[in-house]
């Protein structure tokens, strides 16, 4: 029996173009231009999938989605999106979507987007024979559903040892790059978490798709995992993004078996979900021309360096005579040469500070953990690496360009995050009306950039 999928898309081409592709791969389509449209399909009969643009005349896509979900609360649900458009992308995935999707959609893109929403409904589908659990059903649910990292864990954990009839579990989740990282411990600590790792490392490397014992271990070098830790793989399409490790004197009954094997399913649907959003919400804070971070982002990092107490420093930099730039070269050439200012800029800092884009041919350097002195050295060292650099040679222009550069330092100068950036542009504002080309540091002296003066 094929799958039925409801498309709905405002443009007639898009409509066709996608209808084919499923139809093309075995699926059964119905077709609607908008909300209201695909509102009367889904009261007359049930779709397995709802494939919807987010931005829809009348009703928008996110309305669709919650009504839909009213409904059919088993629809699976993908979302298209535009690639500026990441916002809705963020709140569909809040609000229920199994994927997200940014035009242009491939057939390769929409078959695999659907073999994850398909692969979702099967796994809640292989698990109804736990219906009778009513509680661990409703408990892989949420952990299925839980999008904030703090809660998920603790609760993935506490779920899995209850299943388990474990008093401890630990959560060990595999990095890009194939190491192992502790990320969450139920009945004990961190540090027994990653003692426990550092056991079992050889077990973790080797483990597949099913459950592995450690048993050859010396006296109490498991802890409170001994005398034998049960690793329990956490998959997601295949792939092992973790595993979940319980204290289990013997094999798990069948029941129990299959318990835990459900919840770690979830986990595993929840850390996917949960690093796609990490990358659709990464989307959001970048500016589209430098892909450096804009202000969005800047706001954010403020707020977490300050609450950290830590030290930290604002570069507030704007090019001189940029104008000049696009004047003589073209805005195309002027655009590229922004991009390259942040090339410059990234070789001059270190992976922790944040660089923004501010706005135009502004820039803003957080430099954490550092304080007025070392933000200083800092500065001088951006001015020159500006100044020294030759812009759009690839075009044989050879630019050369300038910056003006304001520092201020919290808490030294200022202890509000608006005082800071207020501080940081007037110095910056002091270069322009100066010599340009220069660095000054902050005080509270430098009166307020008059209206209509901005450089």
């Amino acid at each position: 029996m094929a799958y039925s999928v409801l498309l709905v898309d405002d443009e007639r081409f898009a409509r066709t173009v996608y209808s084919d592709y499923l139809r093309a791969a075995g699926y059964e389509v119905e077709l609607a231009e908008d909300a209201e449209a695909a509102l009367a399909l889904l009261r007359q009969r049930r779709f397995d999938v709802l494939l919807t643009d987010v931005i829809l005349p009348g009703s928008s896509g996110l309305d669709l989605l919650s009504a839909a979900k009213q409904l059919d609360p088993n629809l699976e649900v993908t979302v298209i999106t535009a690639l500026d458009k990441v916002d809705p992308a963020v709140r569909a995935m809040k609000s229920g979507a199994s994927d997200y999707l940014v035009k242009p959609v491939t057939p390769e893109q929409l078959q695999l987007a659907l073999q994850r929403c398909l692969a979702t409904r099967e796994l809640l589908a292989e698990n109804k024979v736990l219906r009778a659990h009513l509680t661990l059903f409703e408990t892989g649910q949420r952990i299925a559903a839980t999008l904030d990292r703090d809660k998920l864990v603790p609760m993935a954990l506490a779920s899995v040892a209850t299943a388990a009839r474990s008093p401890v579990a630990a959560l060990m989740e595999k990095a890009a790059d194939g190491s192992w990282v502790p990320s969450g411990a139920h009945g004990t600590d961190h540090a027994v978490a990653t003692e426990l790792l550092a056991a079992c490392r050889a077990e973790l490397d080797a483990l597949g798709a099913e459950p592995t014992a450690r048993g050859e271990h010396a006296p109490g070098e498991l802890g409170p995992f001994g005398p034998r830790a049960l690793l329990l793989p956490v998959t997601e399409e295949g792939a092992l993004l973790g595993a979940v490790a319980v204290n289990a004197p013997g094999p798990l009954e069948p029941a129990g078996a299959e318990a835990v094997g459900y919840l770690c399913r979830n986990l595993g649907l929840a850390l996917r979900n949960l690093g796609r959003l990490r990358q659709v919400e990464h989307l959001a804070y970048l500016d589209d021309l430098t892909h450096l971070y804009n202000t969005r982002y800047l706001d954010m990092a403020l707020d977490r360096e300050m609450q950290s107490g830590r030290p930290f420093s604002v570069l507030f930099m704007d090019l001189d005579h940029f104008k000049t730039v696009n004047d003589q070269h073209g805005h195309l050439s002027g655009s590229r040469l922004l991009v390259e200012v942040a090339r410059v800029l990234r070789s001059c800092v270190r992976d922790e500070d944040v660089l923004v884009r501010y706005g135009g041919d502004e820039y803003v350097v957080l430099l954490v953990g550092i304080d007025s002195g070392g933000g200083l050295k800092v500065a001088e060292r951006v001015r020159r690496a500006i100044e020294d650099h030759r812009f759009l040679s690839r075009e044989g222009a050879r630019v050369r360009v300038t910056a003006s550069i304001g520092l201020a330092s919290y808490p030294e100068h200022a202890q509000e995050k608006s005082e800071i950036l207020d501080l940081a542009d007037r110095a910056m504002y002091r270069g322009k009306r100066s010599s340009r080309n220069v660095v000054y540091m902050a005080s509270k002296d430098l009166p307020p950039i008059p209206a209509g003066e901005r450089p």
